[in-house]
């Protein structure tokens, strides 16, 4: 069995992974539907403990076709994050292609109350198996 890559993305001490994967059970091609899940570690390692407050997805199909999501923290979370910490959660995205990308970026909030922004790595989106189209 393969290994899905990770996408990984560091920005002042924040580095961001992802791993996303096809989920073929809850997909349906023939009637245009295919979702994937994505796992995202966050892992502080900067000086300073920060607070997740608010996300921005840019999701792109292999149509061209970009849909923005923006919101408050993460799967109804907001969590803080201490140095040396990380914190992971899962979630989901569902596509009316076989393939696309998602690229974004976490805001956060440092102690003392300074913005930091932090880049979620771009990340491809593709069926197993399938003959990869450019985006």
């Amino acid at each position: 069995m393969r290994s899905n890559p990770a996408y990984i993305a560091e920005t002042d001490g924040i580095i961001v992974r992802v791993r996303p994967s096809y989920l073929a059970a809850q997909s349906d091609p023939e009637g245009g539907r295919w979702v994937w899940a994505y796992k995202v570690e966050i892992e502080n390692r900067g000086e300073r403990t920060v607070q997740l407050v608010a996300r921005h997805w840019t999701i792109t199909d292999a149509r061209g076709r970009v849909e923005e999501v923006r919101g408050q923290g993460v799967v109804g979370e907001q969590p803080v994050i201490g140095p040396g910490d990380r914190y992971a959660y899962a979630s989901g995205c569902p596509l009316g292609t076989p393939s696309g990308s998602m690229v974004g970026t976490y805001y956060f909030k440092d102690e003392t109350g300074r913005d930091h922004e932090a880049a979620i790595p771009a990340f491809s989106l593709d069926v197993p198996d399938v003959r990869r189209v450019l985006n």
